[in-house]
């Protein structure tokens, strides 16, 4: 299979796995549900906590039945990283949406080409009704350069999972770039 279609594949089982986890954490009236289209004075902090923790803890579960055949990395944002975010965003004189700012709570990564990755942006519109992105855009800043996609099922009470696509060539900088703007909190 190429990599264009398994980053296909990629897509559609993220947005698979984050619909389900979302039902199972949202749905069932054991969690309170909160619109994340309201800004963070709205949003209370140990709610997103506690998303956090579940998924941390139960994100394991949902990924080893999900159908991937590309080399991908995930991670859970620790609490420190959340904090660090929720401080920046908070004392910004424009405020923002909780959907659109603290989208990353999951967060995958895989490696492609140049010309991989624009093959894949040449698709995403086609892909965004048929596997319910929310949004995406390549960030090509301060030495950082990546196409970030983002799901959330169309739904303001969903944490968005986000799905970052790196050019191989680009690896080093990408990390240095994270570990001097993204790490402030360690």
């Amino acid at each position: 299979m190429d990599k264009i279609k398994q980053t296909k594949q990629l897509v559609g089982e993220i947005n698979r796995l984050h619909r389900e986890f979302s039902n199972a954490y949202f749905e069932t009236g054991k969690i309170e549900k909160i619109n994340l289209s309201k800004t963070i004075k709205h949003v209370p902090v140990p709610h997103i906590y506690k998303y956090r923790l579940t998924l941390h803890e139960s994100v394991n579960d949902y990924l080893m039945g999900a159908d991937i055949d590309i080399k991908y990395f995930y991670r859970v944002k620790t609490r420190e990283s959340i904090d660090d975010k929720i401080a920046r965003f908070s004392t910004r004189e424009d405020q923002y949406p909780v959907h659109n700012w603290l989208n990353d709570i999951f967060g995958v990564r895989i490696v492609l080409t140049a010309n991989e990755i624009k093959s894949v942006m040449d698709l995403l519109d086609d892909w965004q009704d048929e596997l319910s992105l929310k949004n995406w855009y390549l960030r090509d800043k301060e030495g950082y350069r990546g196409l970030h996609v983002y799901f959330k099922n169309k739904n303001n009470f969903y944490f968005p999972w986000e799905l970052q696509v790196w050019d191989a060539q680009d690896i080093q900088s990408n990390i240095q770039n994270h570990e001097k703007f993204k790490r402030n909190f360690v």
